[in-house]
């Protein structure tokens, strides 16, 4: 093996720096912006009096070395997770303060329409972003924090057999148990699992934030979940951040199928269904050895004739889904957008956000809006799902 020259060498070792400060002052340049429109357009613009307007901008200030400090200091400390809590609901919060008083310059324009002058125009366009705001934060929490809908889809397959009618294919996904202690919750979903009926249930990735034994209280239920055929799993891009391969050994140990780049079959009414799974599309870049979506691996020695059911977390794996012959993938990952309108930002990295979509002439890709949440405790307009998949042969 050749090795590098040493200028070479220098120069990729100069380049790591420079793309971190890139990146630091992006995100600064980001929180600058979250932070410095609202309280403009909340404290300033409206003209309050003074100690209104001084107790406002120590509040922004507050928030903004908050946010960051907090994400920061429990970066990588799930003994921390107090710490990572207050950076989540700051970054949510100031997301929907964000966008809705983006949105209060339509009322501002039909305000000034109607002749109603300042400074009482800008206060009525403040007070009604905090109301809405506020009401959508307590609205979103709830969301959040429920018992996920359960919502049923059905899929026609036309190379499944017609033994394998009307199968029942139960999916949960982003689950991201983490510093909120989800115990019970984690419960309840379990519960509500095993009243659908199903042949299949299929945990798509993204379970927790955090290892296993961190977060064992609320994963455990997740031993109790009853389907006839299989219990299947793989893993999402969280699990990368945090022993991915412990969190494949512990859905094993607990009666799943792990699907590291492999696959099962299961078979109803004399005819079969290939079950495949690969490791998520960041795997490769954790460098873990042994990890990499791998889609030729999860089919080897599948039959060719068989409908292939695969289980990738991300959308975006699915022109792999296609050009492998699967004819049903089923992702995570958007989480619907999570809070609006964030959906709109994801279509740019995913080909689909949320349902059921095609892709080529055998592809169909499903795409939940998953049951939990990651981070900020709301859903804005992107509630969460159960998903309860009915596949037909026609």
């Amino acid at each position: 093996m050749t090795t590098p020259p040493a200028t070479e060498v220098a120069h990729v070792q100069r380049r790591k720096p420079l793309r971190i400060v890139a990146i630091s002052a992006i995100v600064a340049s980001i929180l600058a912006l979250l932070f410095a429109y609202p309280w403009w357009s909340l404290v300033i613009r409206p003209d309050w009096p003074g100690a209104v307007t001084i107790i406002g901008t120590v509040v922004f200030a507050a928030l903004l070395i908050a946010l960051p400090a907090s994400m920061v200091l429990s970066n990588g400390h799930t003994d921390r997770d107090r710490l990572r809590l207050v950076g989540d609901a700051l970054l949510g919060i100031i997301w929907v303060v964000f966008v809705w008083t983006l949105l209060g310059e339509v009322l501002r324009l039909g305000l000034l329409v109607g002749g109603v002058e300042n400074p009482l125009r800008a206060r009525v366009v403040a007070v009604a972003a905090l109301i809405i705001s506020a009401a959508l934060l307590i609205w979103g929490y709830r969301e959040a924090m429920r018992l996920p809908r359960i919502k049923h889809v059905d899929v026609t397959i036309p190379r499944l057999g017609a033994g394998m009618d009307k199968l029942r294919v139960v999916a949960i996904t982003d689950t991201h148990f983490g510093p909120i202690n989800r115990a019970k919750w984690s419960s309840r979903v379990v519960a509500a699992v095993n009243e659908l009926d199903a042949d299949i249930v299929a945990h798509v990735g993204d379970i927790a934030d955090g290892t296993v034994e961190q977060r064992r209280n609320q994963t455990s239920p997740l031993a109790s979940v009853d389907a006839r055929l299989a219990r299947v799993y793989v893993t999402g891009n969280h699990e990368y951040f945090h022993e991915a391969q412990e969190w494949l050994d512990y859905m094993t140990s607990i009666g799943w199928d792990s699907l590291h780049n492999r696959h099962i079959v299961v078979t109803k009414g004399g005819d079969s269904l290939v079950i495949a799974g690969v490791d998520d599309a960041t795997a490769l870049g954790s460098r873990l050895e042994g990890h990499g979506a791998n889609f030729e691996d999860a089919l080897t020695g599948a039959d060719p004739e068989l409908p292939i059911l695969m289980l990738a977390h991300q959308p975006k794996q699915v022109p792999q889904s296609a050009s492998a012959g699967v004819d049903l993938q089923l992702a995570g990952h958007t989480h619907g957008g999570q809070i609006w309108p964030f959906n709109f930002l994801v279509k740019l990295d995913q080909p689909s956000v949320s349902g059921l979509s095609r892709h080529g002439e055998r592809t169909q890709l499903y795409t939940s809006r998953g049951t939990g949440f990651w981070g900020p405790p709301f859903r804005v307009f992107a509630p969460s799902e159960i998903t309860v998949l009915t596949l037909h042969s026609s």
